[in-house]
């Protein structure tokens, strides 16, 4: 009988669950289903039910155990990765009261403001949580259901995180762990505790509706039956802590020792590392979190990476490889034509009014390839813009290890290497948050065992890198990115209170 995981990540455009086999790492099995957000919000809300998650986690693993061949008596343990700082409210029965608010939800903005005044402005906010209070965190979400349905605030008995009400869905429990609770904006991250400061500036009784605070290396709980018969599987099965999007991607990335940096480029994109103790920006730009392997995570996001390629590919009708081959043939630096890709607002640098500005249009820039090649530069360069910070604040990379859908593409990993200048390598398995939640659950698996055993020794022994679709960085070319660098930095500095008057206006 074979030893089964399953890593389950639960995104903003789709669930996915993968079958591994807990012998070798090798993935026997996938599936996946897409879906939406809720349409016709207002500019900067971004909404989904859980229920929409639970349906597809449901529905993804039934399909992957029965490609997989599995019986229900070979699935040892689930892992579950869940977009970060998502907003789900329980009510006293354990039913969820509206949809939640999402991470790249921005219209949190005037919440952020009135819970660091009244910690004392961002400084003191920082010095609190590690954090500054950003429009993406949880906390403001909270305190915009307070201001705006105070009627809903009133039956709110339980604050989850999409993960954790996924493990609450599996097991019945109410829990959170480290590194997901460390994105909420909520948590003193050097001492893996809940600010009080911060509770009390949002709600008195706070405190009372939080779950309880989980190691990472330990279980959420166990399989409960109603659940376990949906899935057809055993009930007492194994539910690992889980983490979010981008701790689960640290551990399926090998992304466990210093010096390899991981950077997904997604719809939103991330850059992070591993860290033995916490990173924490003064300013407030790279976000100081905990990972799920009872470490830290230093990270920096951006809202707009495949948002700006995908406006570009479908408005053109392009297939990928139409994109692939247009942009291809324009030269590093897009003979000036220049994006910057605030298209949802932006989180890094925080500019939650921003929207897409395109700077150099002229006769020769306005086609088709430039725009598609300008595309893949600007969100490059956004990210660029946060991995500096990183370097400034002590993080070495020595590779960089690229998933997401931005990932796939040979000439975008070739603008990626050189606007890092650093060496760019794919891994065999891509779907690295699913693959980490499944890499968790093995851990924590053997650990329960009874095993002494590191998280690193399991990613060291089953991540693999791709190394034929290796990236290094071009001199010449490093040189051009640069200079957008410079750019790109100034154009975002000078159009900040343009940014906030558009918003306003489009807001009428």
């Amino acid at each position: 009988m074979r030893t089964l995981l399953l890593g389950i990540d639960s995104g903003t455009q789709s669930t996915k669950a993968l079958v591994v086999d807990a012998r070798d790492g090798k993935v026997l099995a996938s599936a996946a289903q897409e879906y939406d957000l809720i349409p016709d919000l207002p500019p900067g809300a971004k909404e989904q039910h859980p229920h929409t998650w639970r349906d597809a986690t449901a529905s993804t693993i039934r399909r992957a155990l029965r490609q997989a061949k599995a019986i229900a008596a070979e699935v040892k343990a689930i892992g579950v990765s869940g977009q970060q700082h998502g907003f789900v409210a329980l009510d006293k029965d354990g039913e969820v009261i509206r949809p939640a608010k999402l991470w790249c939800d921005t219209s949190t903005a005037s919440e952020c403001d009135q819970i660091m005044a009244k910690l004392g402005g961002i400084n003191k906010t920082i010095r609190a949580l590690g954090n500054a209070v950003l429009p993406g965190f949880t906390a403001p979400k909270i305190l915009w259901l307070k201001n705006h349905e105070p009627q809903n605030f009133a039956r709110l008995a339980t604050v989850l995180l999409p993960h954790d009400y996924l493990n609450f869905w599996l097991t019945g429990e109410k829990v959170m762990e480290y590194g997901d609770a460390s994105g909420t904006a909520l948590l003193d991250v050097r001492k893996r505790k809940w600010s009080s400061a911060v509770l009390a500036a949002i709600d008195s009784e706070l405190a009372a509706k939080l779950p309880p605070l989980n190691g990472s290396h330990k279980p959420a709980g166990q399989l409960q039956p109603a659940t376990a018969r949906t899935l057809d599987l055993n009930s007492g099965t194994l539910v690992s802590a889980g983490g979010g999007d981008n701790m689960m991607g640290a551990i399926g990335t090998g992304n466990t020792s210093a010096g390899v940096i991981t950077a997904s480029f997604g719809t939103s994109g991330t850059i992070y590392a591993c860290s033995e103790k916490p990173v924490v920006d003064p300013q407030g730009e790279i976000a100081a979190f905990c990972d799920s392997t009872n470490r830290w995570l230093p990270l920096l996001c951006t809202m707009n990476v495949t948002v700006a390629t995908e406006m570009v590919r479908e408005d053109f009708g392009w297939s990928y490889e139409k994109y692939a081959a247009e942009s291809a043939r324009v030269p590093a630096g897009s003979n000036g034509l220049l994006l910057l890709p605030y298209f949802e607002g932006e989180r890094t640098p925080n500019v939650p009014d921003g929207t897409g500005v395109w700077f150099g249009v002229n006769k020769k820039t306005f086609e088709a390839g430039h725009f598609a090649r300008a595309a893949m530069e600007g969100v490059t360069l956004g990210m660029n813009y946060g991995l500096r910070r990183l370097v400034d604040l002590g993080v070495k990379p020595t590779q960089i290890r690229v998933t997401g859908g931005g990932a796939k593409s040979k000439v975008w990993r070739q603008i990626m290497a050189d606007v890092f200048n650093t060496e760019v390598v794919t891994l065999k398995v891509s779907e690295g948050a699913a693959y980490g939640a499944a890499l968790q659950a093995l851990w924590c698996w053997r650990l329960e065992q009874g095993e002494k055993v590191k998280i690193s020794e399991i990613t060291d022994q089953f991540v693999e890198v791709n190394t034929s679709e290796a990236a290094q960085p071009g001199r010449r070319e490093v040189e051009i990115y640069r200079e957008l660098q410079a750019l790109q930095d100034e154009m975002s500095r000078g159009l900040r209170s343009a940014f906030t008057k558009h918003r306003q206006f489009v807001l009428r």
